[in-house]
């Protein structure tokens, strides 16, 4: 399949003239191509993967992912609960602190929990080793190489002074009973020569109790489905880790899982000018696609080019009143004019799980569509009383 940046509107196999905007779009022709990826990998490794809900939850597309993926992994009850009650395989836990009343909700819908801690661990244990004689529940702890692969400090694990995962001069050996596994998360969006150096650290630290455990999660921010990703690489390294040590693996991607498999489709509002062209969206930074400026980063819209590359240059503007609500500035072949569309690239991943109402702003409607079978189908509309439950 074509990369984002070559792909035009027509591409996409429906009609997007008629769609009521802001709506988001999850395609399951390319959840397909992806799951295919993953379950390569699977085939040729043995290694168990799982979809991190944080990236993607979109629940109405997991009859797509539930026959390659063993399971889900969560960060709260509630996600925990979705993965049991929507996906129904092995629910994974990891959360930086649990409260009581958490943890024995978790302990209904898990079968995998992470600590974060050994405080934790110790506080939690006699709770965990009981719910564990009526149940097949497996507890980890989450280590913290020391070792950074990300590209900003606000995505790094592994950065100076984080509360993410046990530092090996924190380790407890003497507290191992009961724990199962180990699991360690460094990457965002990397490649698999990121992991490669990650497990050389991790070995470092922590080798000696690898051979305790049943398996390795090695967590997430592995850009499997990536144009360019070194699979072969990722394969051969989970091979010899397994072989070297006798445990199984688990992988927990989730932009791997939906990468180029959504859409947000917006409407310009109004154009206006201000030293330049502006156009204002039925869309916002802010409320739909935060990341955008948490990050932060520019994302891609179809037949779209950088400033001044094409021959119309706007600076595109959310509707709310933030003044910081920019998406970015972008060239046009032709002028934009109120009633356009335009479709936001990459936008399955983290936009639909970070939505807001600031402003009370609605939240953009979900659609599900097939490129391939040229269809789509609401899935969800939100409106005032969404807005009113929250506060």
């Amino acid at each position: 399949m074509a990369g984002n940046y070559v792909l035009r509107v027509s591409d996409l196999g429906i009609d997007i003239e008629h769609l009521k905007t802001p709506v988001f779009l999850v395609d399951e022709a390319r959840l397909r191509v992806n799951a295919r990826i993953l379950q390569g990998v699977i085939e040729r490794t043995g290694c168990r993967i799982i979809l991190a809900l944080k990236a993607f939850s979109t629940y109405a597309t997991f009859h797509v992912l539930r026959e390659t993926l063993h399971g889900t992994c969560a960060s709260s009850p509630d996600e925990a609960r979705l993965g049991r009650e929507a996906f129904g395989k092995e629910v994974h836990v990891y959360g930086a602190a649990y409260s009581d009343e958490d943890f024995r909700v978790l302990l209904r819908y898990a079968d995998h929990i992470d600590f974060n801690s050994f405080g934790q661990w110790e506080y939690f244990r006699p709770l965990a080793l009981q719910a564990k004689k009526k149940k097949n529940i497996h507890f980890g702890i989450r280590v913290n190489p020391e070792h950074s692969e990300a590209p900003v400090p606000m995505y790094d694990p592994a950065a100076p002074f984080s509360r993410l995962g046990v530092v090996r001069s924190q380790f407890r050996a003497d507290l191992l009973d009961g724990i199962s596994y180990l699991h360690f998360h460094t990457l965002c969006q990397k490649n698999a020569d990121a992991l490669v150096r990650t497990l050389q650290a991790f070995e470092e630290k922590f080798g000696e109790f690898i051979p305790k455990m049943a398996y390795i999660n090695f967590g997430g921010g592995h850009h499997i489905t990536r144009e360019d990703y070194d699979v072969d690489l990722l394969c051969q390294t989970i091979t010899t880790f397994k072989s070297k040590y006798g445990v199984q693996v688990y992988l927990e991607p989730g932009e791997a899982v939906a990468l180029n498999a959504g859409y947000l489709v917006a409407t310009v509002l109004d154009v206006i000018h201000n030293g330049m062209d502006i156009a204002i969206l039925d869309t916002s930074a802010a409320a739909h696609m935060p990341d955008v400026l948490e990050m932060p980063y520019r994302p891609h819209i179809l037949e779209s080019g950088l400033p001044h590359e094409k021959p119309y240059t706007y600076r595109l503007g959310g509707v709310s009143c933030l003044a910081g609500d920019v998406i970015g500035d972008y060239s046009f072949d032709r002028p934009l004019k109120r009633g356009d569309k335009l479709v936001f690239t990459d936008m399955a991943i983290y936009s639909m799980v970070k939505t807001n109402t600031f402003n009370g702003i609605r939240l953009p409607d979900i659609a599900i569509m097939d490129s391939e079978k040229g269809w789509v189908r609401l899935h969800k509309r939100f409106g005032y009383q969404d807005f009113k439950r929250r506060l």
